[in-house]
């Protein structure tokens, strides 16, 4: 069946859903806005929900409301609010510590009785790099080499201790054996590590492992570790394409492609009528300040803002991918987007404020029913990142009216059947990579 994803952000995924009068221009920091959210997904018996995060103030705090939760913090208040619904998470492999970040995940996995999941990025963005004691961005490849050897530290974490290690012996007044634990004793070239973990194994084993960049170094982590990976793909042809490639070199690597989910992002403005729908879509779009917008695409794109004209189409000298070290695969699919569709840089404005370089649609809870199926069915996907441009009505439109049509279809389930995260994905719980594997067994 599909699976979906519910990414949450502040009032809603449209660059100016804070200035509807609907909206609650604060609510990137009140707990009891993304409780509401989280249950609301819950009740549609979504898969999970995930928060995005960087460790850098995103953007002007004058062109949308800015500043965000720690999302392991804030998803720890979620867990306490929801029963089911798995947890993902945005970490850094950048700007973080192994034994730090596995601590902290699983201890969520441990509170959330199962329910963690971790969206591991590199972080594009020399903003970034100046929080963090360096004064330019690392290589893009410099970056992917660290995490690949981040994650491998921190499965060797989770691992540290075997399932049976706790053993509560109150007779015996031993606790637990230390025969059982597993020091990872890691030394590699960006991190050394001795361990063992000071959290038992948790109820997952390890987090569910989300992953979201797709330039060529990105697919390769992707398809070496991730179990669920959220991309931005505009037409059917191009996640198809991309959909093909992952599974294939999740393959070529010795995995199950079907251990890996793929979700775009669908950005979806509901209506009862089509015509309601896209009233909604063009109010927000209207919403948009340009000189804001120019300025943020003027960063993206590597240009001077002065060089991008409102009505007229992007420049014809930009940067090539090669030159890019942050968000390559972005700033191409944007690019792309630009000259496929002769955008003027008003128009492609327009279709970023909605999504960011996500697919955006307007139509009934019919035609993005129809619009999940055709991709899903086409090979595209096994399922989605719903992105509601307004938040809560968008999330209430999507669960209470598409939900149930992907349910008549049969696409999508009517009750939770498990109560980890890894169950709702259909992943088995990952065995210890140092338990003991018994004499028998081995024959």
């Amino acid at each position: 069946m599909l699976h979906l994803n519910a990414f949450l952000m502040g009032v809603g995924h449209h660059e100016a859903a804070w200035r509807l009068p609907e909206s609650d221009a604060f609510a990137q920091t009140d707990v009891e806005h993304f409780k509401r959210l989280a249950r609301i997904a819950e009740r549609g018996k979504l898969d999970s929900l995930f928060l995005a995060d960087s460790p850098v103030l995103w953007n002007s705090i004058g062109r949308r409301p800015a500043g965000t939760l720690e999302p392991t913090v804030l998803l720890t208040a979620l867990a306490g609010a929801t029963e089911h619904i798995g947890l993902i998470a945005t970490a850094s492999t950048t700007y973080n510590e192994p034994f730090n970040l596995a601590r902290r995940f699983a201890s969520l996995d441990h509170i959330s009785g199962g329910r963690a999941g971790w969206n591991i990025v590199t972080t594009a963005g020399v903003e970034a790099a100046r929080n963090f004691n360096l004064d330019e961005l690392p290589a893009h490849r410099d970056r992917y080499e660290r995490a690949a050897e981040f994650i491998d530290v921190s499965l060797k974490l989770w691992d540290s201790w075997d399932d049976a290690a706790p053993l509560g012996d109150k007779a015996g007044g031993v606790w637990g054996d230390d025969d059982l634990l597993h020091p990872p004793h890691h030394k590699g070239r960006y991190f050394r590590v001795a361990g063992p973990l000071n959290v038992p194994r948790s109820p997952q084993g390890y987090p569910l492992l989300v992953q979201a960049g797709s330039s060529q170094d990105g697919k390769e982590l992707a398809a070496r570790y991730a179990e669920a990976v959220f991309t931005a793909q505009q037409t059917l042809a191009e996640a198809q394409a991309f959909y093909v490639d992952l599974k294939r070199r999740a393959a070529a690597l010795g995995r199950d492609p079907d251990t890996i989910k793929i979700l775009p992002g669908i950005v979806p403005a509901i209506g009862a009528t089509e015509a309601e729908a896209r009233a909604l879509e063009e109010e927000l779009d209207r919403l948009i300040k340009p000189e804001y917008a120019r300025q943020q695409l003027a960063t993206t794109l590597r240009v001077a803002p002065e060089d991008l004209h409102l009505d007229r189409e992007l420049p014809a000298d930009l940067p090539s991918e090669d030159e890019i070290q942050g968000a390559k695969s972005r700033y191409t699919l944007i690019v792309t987007l630009a000259r496929r569709e002769r955008l003027t840089v008003r128009q492609l404005i327009a279709r970023l404020g909605g999504g960011r370089g996500h697919r955006t649609f307007a139509g009934t809870p019919e035609q993005v029913a129809d619009a999940i199926e055709e991709w899903y069915r086409s090979g595209a996907a096994d399922g989605f990142n719903i992105m509601p441009p307004v938040l809560p009505s968008g999330l209430e439109a999507f669960v209470d009216h598409v939900v149930p049509i992907l349910r008549r279809r049969g696409l999508f389930r009517t009750e939770y059947t498990g109560s980890t995260l890894r169950d709702h994905y259909g992943l088995a719980r990952p065995a210890n990579q140092f338990a003991r594997v018994p004499v028998a067994a081995a024959h």
